[in-house]
């Protein structure tokens, strides 16, 4: 039953991924439920989440390439405050982590919930800073390396972020804004499960089973992703964010 639990989450997972973003909210309760320990169940679930993040960026690339300029210097952030996120992780005891948790489901909800309006309005403040010199741009990167700390340390929500990061910048090509998503994603995902690996952090049996299922749901959602209604799909993830950080609370506070 275990095994079957999180091969079904893993699909789930995946396909919520593919068709409106969430899965994590899937995976990672899916993980705790069958006994993984809470640092090890996010560990693992960023373990699972990686073969998606690496077939979006190859899936995008033509769009990535094209803004290759920013490759060089945003794969250095990701890969230096990535680590400093796992880090973080490692540092933290599995009873303090429980007590995190429900905030950073919350405020991964939240992102998830009003990401387009988010974006949308970074968009409209970041248009005009094109122009900023070095000042500007130190900022910027502050803003990337936080939320590839985040990113390193708590996998939920990390696209909705980056998109605000790529919007701030000044981009506004949505392809192309996916392509970095992913592969900036990709990168933290690589360097926070190598970190994992290395302490033992990782639930190699129950992740590879999450990781299987979310492989195949995200594949077969993406090539039937014409007969799902995304809205209503989004609105039930939001829905079960939302009861999910509600028992979250419940369970570390009550």
């Amino acid at each position: 039953m275990t095994e079957l639990l999180l091969l079904i989450a893993g699909l789930l997972g995946g396909a919520v991924n593919s068709l409106a973003g969430g899965g994590s909210f899937i995976v990672f309760p899916a993980l705790l439920a069958v006994g993984v320990p809470p640092v090890i169940a996010n560990a693992s679930n960023t373990y699972a989440a990686l073969p998606g993040y690496v077939s979006g960026a190859v899936g995008y690339w033509s769009g990535i390439w094209a803004h290759k300029d920013r490759l060089v210097v945003y794969s250095i952030v990701a890969l230096i405050f990535g680590y400093v996120g796992a880090e973080l992780l490692l540092v933290v005891s599995d009873a303090q982590f429980s007590v995190i948790v429900p905030w950073l489901m919350l405020f991964a909800v939240v992102l998830f919930a009003f990401g387009n309006q988010i974006n949308g309005w970074m968009a409209q403040r970041g248009g005009g800073r094109r122009g900023m010199k070095a000042l500007g741009t130190m900022l910027l990167l502050a803003f990337l390396a936080l939320v590839c700390v985040y990113g390193g340390f708590f996998n939920a929500g990390l696209g909705i972020l980056t998109l605000a990061f790529l919007a701030t910048a000044g981009m506004s090509d949505i392809h192309a804004m996916n392509g970095l998503k992913m592969w900036i994603a990709a990168v933290v995902a690589i360097v926070a499960v190598a970190r994992f690996a290395l302490s033992g952090s990782i639930d190699w049996y129950h992740g590879s089973i999450a990781m299987v299922g979310v492989t195949i749901g995200a594949y077969v959602a993406a090539r039937n992703a014409h007969r799902f209604p995304r809205e209503a799909i989004r609105a039930g993830v939001i829905i079960y964010g939302i009861g999910m950080t509600g028992y979250f609370f419940w369970k570390a506070y009550s």
